[in-house]
């Protein structure tokens, strides 16, 4: 399990700063109210963790839209690497799960 330092600090380099914005329609202040989700559920993902370690948070924003962040921790900070709505049923439920 991953844990931040409060507040979390975010990295919005060159490589991330509006891909999420172009691509899925998630601007960056969304991704970052993803990460004070109460109910949210961070897990390691093993599949694309070959350079860094890698995570996948599933959280809700404050207009309740759930997003599936894929991120890495850089020292204290997070670096979001995609954000996307949860459209899959299997993803949904394992938010819901213990929220």
């Amino acid at each position: 399990m991953i844990t931040f330092v409060k507040p979390i600090e975010f990295v919005w380099d060159k490589g991330n700063q509006d891909k999420n914005w172009r691509k899925h329609k998630v601007a960056n202040n969304e991704c970052e109210e993803a990460f004070t989700d109460k109910n949210k559920k961070i897990y390691k993902d093993e599949l694309h963790s070959d350079g860094e370690k890698r995570f996948i948070l599933l959280g809700k924003t404050k207009k309740r839209r759930l997003l599936f962040v894929a991120f890495t921790q850089r020292g204290k900070k997070a670096r979001v690497i995609s954000a996307r709505d949860i459209y899959k049923q299997k993803a949904r439920k394992l938010y819901e799960k213990n929220a």
